[in-house]
């Protein structure tokens, strides 16, 4: 089977959610099959991210005017199947198999396009999602429809928002703890990845972004009623949103602005004697919730679908928008009882999650497609 996974979206500078799913995935699929493989990239350095010695194929931006006639392109390398990590390469009159994918529903309910987009690709963006009619036309395109959850597969169902199968393909938390000096040096981890029970939680860890669907503002206002513990916000952040947070911080708390961490020093942080919180309102997968499970880190979480199906008995769950519930949930891991067992909870759900077994359903489905090929 010729197999082409588009890489496109893989970022050169710092990974987002599409471009780490792409690289590690890609990898993960390479791995299992590198005969069959070809990439899909638009820029050479895009191969920093990928396996050495797989083959590419220099293509258009996916940003490029030329994605709607993609097809007619990728025809004249007769491929059997290709695998794009975006719903938005363009279909129309190819030769071959599809599977795109559809990550989450939130831009329909939070129009904010993603910032990197240039202005008329975010002018696109908003009017692409102001119904469900354009993104039946792109899911319909295709021969298979990818989500990573099984959340968003009921939500793309109930939104009747294609005829084609519907496979979920999972996100899976990288390895941190490979990034952490030895055991011993770290306040949380010992050689089995479990906690040191008799110490209270220190650090409340947020990895994400400052939009306001995001909640922030929760995690913020719940530090009144954790005295003596910092809260880490790592992400970069504009000046003017950390201004407005900022001035939200309640008298004597401690709220850090990181502005970008690397991949080490997230999981030095996560190793503190630390919790993972988010208090998002809506959310495709939650990746740093599955990294911080893995790791053996708990955490604390918006009580949401989607948090239960990647954190099961692993984190503890509070009302949205109550920082009270929040602060409440966090001094329940205080508990030694109660923290080892929702350590060793995450860590035992976490085993679902794994770039191996995401990558054997896209080839399943691959090959299932390829086999009923005209």
């Amino acid at each position: 089977m010729r197999f082409f996974f588009d890489a496109r979206y893989i970022r050169t500078d710092f990974h987002d959610g599409i471009s780490r799913y792409s690289a590690q995935l890609g990898n993960a699929v390479h791995a299992q099959s590198p005969d069959e493989v070809t990439f899909l990239i638009h820029d050479e350095r895009q191969l920093e991210h990928l396996p050495t010695g797989a083959k590419w194929l220099l293509f258009h931006s996916n940003e490029s005017a030329l994605e709607p006639i993609a097809a007619f392109k990728l025809n004249n390398y007769r491929p059997d199947v290709v695998f794009s990590p975006l719903q938005t390469i363009g279909t129309t009159g190819r030769k071959y198999k599809a599977i795109v994918t559809l990550h989450d529903l939130i831009y329909y309910r939070h129009r904010k396009p993603p910032t990197h987009l240039n202005p008329l690709l975010r002018l696109g963006w908003r009017a692409y999602h102001l119904t469900y009619g354009p993104q039946r036309l792109a899911l319909n395109g295709a021969d298979a429809v990818a989500t990573v959850s099984e959340t968003t597969k009921r939500e793309i169902l109930a939104a009747k928002l294609t005829k084609r199968p519907v496979v979920v393909i999972p996100n899976a938390p990288n390895d941190l703890r490979a990034l952490l000096p030895e055991p011993a040096a770290t306040g949380q981890t010992n050689a089995t990845g479990q906690t040191k029970p008799t110490e209270r939680i220190q650090n409340l860890v947020y990895m994400g972004s400052f939009m306001p669907y995001k909640g922030v503002e929760t995690l913020i206002a719940g530090m009144a009623d954790l005295p003596g513990r910092a809260l880490h916000l790592l992400s970069r952040i504009k000046p003017e949103r950390r201004r407005e947070l900022e001035a939200l911080v309640p008298a004597g708390a401690d709220v850090v602005f990181h502005e970008g961490v690397s991949d080490e020093e997230y999981a030095r942080l996560l190793a503190n004697n630390a919790v993972l919180v988010t208090a998002s309102l809506d959310e495709g997968y939650g990746l740093p919730l599955a990294e911080a499970l893995a790791l053996g880190t708990p955490a604390v979480v918006t009580d949401l679908e989607i948090f239960h199906e990647v954190a099961g008995p692993g984190a503890r769950y509070f009302a949205r928008e109550d920082a009270r519930d929040f602060a409440a949930q966090v001094q329940a891991l205080d508990d030694p009882e109660v923290r080892a067992a929702t350590i060793a909870a995450g860590l035992k759900h976490m085993e679902r999650f794994t770039w191996e077994r995401s990558a054997r359903i896209l080839w399943e489905t691959a090959r299932s497609l390829a086999g009923g090929r005209r």
